[in-house]
């Protein structure tokens, strides 16, 4: 080889091999991200019809929560908080959360053994899970009831209608907030 002159250039054939990997790898990883996705949704897609867009948003990553326990009053339909405390650190919260956007955690209607459509009365309700965002203005709350009787639990967003059997959760949440 002369001096002065270029090295070398790979090899048509080699090129084509390595761009043909490249392509090939990032197929596999579009691939990969759109099964994950499918996965996921099927997984919540009924807590999130439950729950609501937003209010699913906020029980995954509001940057405040707080648990409420809460007793009827002499008002009929009426509660009020007889003890609160903020739980935004606490241990298990982030596995809390995530429990209750998956669909496998709960009773759903054509599983659970009651009527999840009859309403139950305010003085069922024993807590209360509160997710908000302060940054985002009043009305950034999703507020959760939650009901721990003997036919096994329930939780209900404020605000919409149904409510679902705690199923999984329920040993685990009665456990976390002390109910037991």
């Amino acid at each position: 080889m002369p001096s002065g002159s270029q090295a070398p250039h790979a090899p048509p054939a080699a090129t084509a091999v390595g761009t043909r990997l490249v392509i090939g790898l990032v197929l596999l990883g579009i691939a990969a991200a759109a099964t994950g996705i499918w996965y996921q949704r099927g997984q919540t897609r009924r807590c999130l019809a439950f729950y609501g867009a937003d209010a699913a948003r906020r029980i995954t990553a509001a940057p405040r929560v707080e648990l409420l326990q809460i007793a009827a009053t002499a008002a009929p339909g009426r509660l009020r908080t007889v003890g609160s405390r903020e739980i935004t650190t606490a241990k298990g919260l982030v596995h809390l959360r995530r429990g209750l956007v998956e669909d496998a955690n709960f009773k759903w209607d054509d599983e659970a053994d009651g009527a999840p459509s009859v309403r139950l009365p305010a003085e069922a309700w024993d807590f209360a899970l509160v997710f908000s965002d302060p940054a985002a203005g009043a009305g950034a709350t999703t507020t959760l009831v939650v009901d721990f009787d003997d036919r096994g639990g329930h939780v209900a967003v404020v605000g919409r209608p149904g409510r679902i059997g705690l199923g999984r959760l329920e040993r685990g949440l009665k456990k976390w907030v002390g109910a037991e």
